[in-house]
C-alpha cells in the first residue's frame, strides 16, 4: 500500500497502555563523508523552505500532523519512553532548537519520568555552553561520533574532527550531567589491527559507559564506493574484520563493558540504549524528519526524503509520507527473529519456526549459540556466532 497524505496503521485493539519512541531526523552536514549513505544534506544542497532555520518549525508541524493521523485511527500512546535526535548531525541545529522540538514533543504526548534522550553529534559541534543547554532542556544523553582515534583513517573517511578533541567534549558532557556514549567504525580501508587498538584504548580511556563500534559497509552510491570502483582503495576483508570485532570484545570485556547487542557495549543494564532496544524489540516508533521512517501496529511507512519538499508537503497540511506498507505476520515474524536474534537477551526459541527449530541444535553443535541459554528456552549468540550472525538467521528464517 501506498500513500503520500496518511499513514493508516491499524486501531489498538487491546485497551493497554503504549510506550511510544520517537526519533527525529536532523538531515544536516557540514560536510558529507565519503561513507555516508545517510540522508543528509549539506547547505549546498538544500533548496526553498528545506533550510536549517525553518527546519524546527517543520518538524514540530510533522508532530502535530502525526498526533492527528494517531487520532483519526484510534491510537494513543500513554507515554514517551524515548528520544533519539539523528542525522546527519543534530548539534548543527542551535541547542535552543532541539529543546524547542523536544518540548513541542512533550506538549503533544507525556514524558516517561524516566524518559531517555539521546542527541547524535561529532565532538567539533559542541560546546560546554550548548551542552549545558541541552541538558536543562531535557537532554540526558550523547553519542558522539569518534570513528578513530588515528587521523589517517579519519581523513580516509573524510571526518574531519582532530582526535584530540574527542575526551575534551567528552568531559564537558559529563561536567554537563549527560550520560555518554562513543561511535567507532573499523574495517576502513587501509586501516590495521593497531590502529583499531589504539582507537578503542582512547575510547575507553575517556571512561565511557556505552561504546558502539560498527564494521564499515561501502554503500553503492558513496564516494568510497566510487574510490572503490576506480582502484583507489580495497574492500574490506571478512577475516580482518573478525579480528578486529574479537580485538574490540576483548577490550571492551577486560574494560567492565559487554554485549548487548552485536554492534554495542555497555556497563550495566541501565547503560543500555533503550531507543535502539525498542527497535531491536519491534516497538512503536514515530519518524519525524526527511526520509524518516516510523513503525505503528504493523504499519511501517517512510518519510520523502528532499528537505525543501518535505516542507512543501507540510506546508500543504500533509503528512509528508512518501510511501507505506502493512507488515504481514510473516514479515513480523522474520524481522523478529532478524532482530531479536542480534541481542544479548536472545530470542525466545518458540518463535522459531517449526520447520527451522532443528537449525538450532546445529548451531548450538558449531558453537554458534550458547547451549545453557538454549537448554532455559532462548537462542543465544556466542561470540563465534556473532560473526556469523547473518548465517544462523538465514538459517532459521524458512
Amino acid at each position: 500500500m501506498s500513500t503520500t497524505t496518511a499513514f493508516a496503521p491499524e486501531a489498538d485493539q487491546t485497551g493497554g497502555s503504549r510506550d511510544l519512541s520517537v526519533y527525529i531526523h536532523v538531515p544536516f552536514c557540514a560536510v558529507r563523508c565519503g561513507y555516508c549513505d545517510f540522508n543528509t544534506y549539506t547547505a549546498t544542497e538544500l533548496g526553498g523552505g528545506g533550510s536549517q532555520r525553518e527546519y524546527p518549525a517543520n518538524a514540530m508541524r510533522e508532530m502535530d500532523l502525526t498526533l492527528a493521523d494517531d487520532a483519526a485511527h484510534g491510537i494513543d500512546y500513554d507515554r514517551v519512553s524515548t528520544v533519539f535526535f539523528g542525522g546527519g548531525t543534530p548539534t548543527l541545529l542551535p541547542a535552543d532548537d532541539l529543546v524547542a522540538m523536544l518540548s513541542h514533543l512533550r506538549s503533544l504526548v507525556p514524558f516517561a519520568p524516566d524518559v531517555e534522550v539521546t542527541t547524535e553529534a561529532n565532538p567539533d559541534s559542541v560546546t560546554p555552553e550548548s551542552l549545558r543547554t541541552l541538558v536543562e532542556g531535557g537532554i540526558t544523553r550523547v553519542s558522539f561520533g569518534m570513528q578513530s582515534a588515528v587521523r589517517s583513517v579519519l581523513a580516509t573517511l573524510d571526518r574531519t574532527h582532530d582526535p584530540e578533541r574527542v575526551p575534551q567534549a567528552v568531559a564537558w558532557a559529563k561536567d554537563a550531567g549527560l550520560s555518554v556514549s562513543l561511535d567507532l567504525i573499523y574495517g576502513t580501508p587501509g586501516e590495521t589491527v593497531a590502529d583499531v587498538e589504539t582507537s578503542v584504548r582512547a575510547a575507553l580511556a575517556c571512561d565511557v559507559d556505552h561504546l558502539s563500534a560498527y564494521s564499515l559497509i561501502i554503500e553503492g552510491n558513496t564516494a568510497m564506493a566510487r574510490r572503490l570502483r576506480h582502484g583507489e582503495i580495497s574492500e574490506p576483508d571478512p577475516d580482518d574484520m573478525a579480528d578486529k570485532y574479537e580485538l574490540i570484545d576483548d577490550l571492551t570485556s577486560a574494560h567492565g563493558l559487554q554485549w548487548y547487542e552485536v554492534s554495542n557495549f555497555a556497563r550495566t543494564t541501565a547503560e543500555r540504549c533503550r531507543h535502539n532496544l525498542a527497535y531491536w524489540r519491534g516497538a512503536d516508533w514515530w519518524g519525524i524528519g526527511p526520509g524518516a521512517h516510523r513503525h505503528r501496529r504493523g504499519m511501517r511507512a517512510w518519510n520523502v526524503k528532499h528537505p525543501s519538499r518535505y516542507a512543501g508537503m507540510l506546508a500543504q497540511g500533509v503528512l509528508p509520507v512518501q510511501e507505506s506498507e502493512q507488515l504481514t505476520e510473516q514479515d513480523r515474524l522474520l524481522e523478529r527473529i532478524m532482530l531479536e536474534l542480534r541481542i544479548a537477551d536472545g530470542l525466545p526459541v518458540e518463535e522459531v519456526p517449526g520447520q527451522t527449530r532443528g537449525m538450532l541444535a546445529v548451531h548450538r553443535d558449531r558453537g554458534h549459540l550458547d547451549p545453557h541459554a538454549l537448554a532455559e528456552g532462548r537462542a543465544v549468540l556466542t561470540r563465534e556466532g556473532r560473526l556469523l550472525a547473518d548465517a544462523v538467521i538465514r538459517d532459521l528464517v524458512p
